[in-house]
């Protein structure tokens, strides 16, 4: 059956079987009870890309673009281990990388096909040159 994003909204309580965590547990065995026993894993608790997708989709659907947006950029991020992610953030706080560390971080989303979030890490380095918020060389 198609993904309708209007009539499919919310995605757990009507059509919870396009939920999976990201070692593939179908929504229904994520519980209280699953975590208790050790059944379920800390990463089980990550929304996987394709729900991060979806929900971008019901987001556009609802008129919501700019949140849109950012689960589109928020699924393309779930290829990046949590150093890496937040190395990304870091970097991106005002005052804490050169001009030439943004664009070697962009060209790194780019090669790790992120490329929303390589554009959004060129569009802070084009603000921050013009709030002079780069870091010293």
């Amino acid at each position: 059956m198609a993904f309708d994003p209007v009539t499919d909204y919310p995605l757990g309580r009507r059509r919870p079987e396009l939920v999976r965590t990201p070692s593939g547990t179908p929504l229904e065995a994520v519980t209280l009870d699953a975590a208790r026993e050790g059944r379920l894993v800390a990463s089980d608790m990550r929304a996987t890309a394709e729900t991060l997708r979806l929900q971008a989709e019901v987001a556009r659907a609802a008129g919501r673009a700019q949140l849109a947006e950012g689960l589109e950029r928020a699924a393309e991020l779930t290829g990046l281990d949590d150093d890496e992610l937040l190395a990304v953030y870091t970097a991106l706080r005002p005052s804490r990388s050169t001009a030439a560390e943004l664009e070697e971080w962009a060209a790194r989303l780019d090669n790790r096909g992120a490329g929303r979030n390589a554009a959004f890490v060129r569009e802070a380095l084009g603000a921050y040159r013009e709030r002079s918020l780069l870091a010293d060389v």
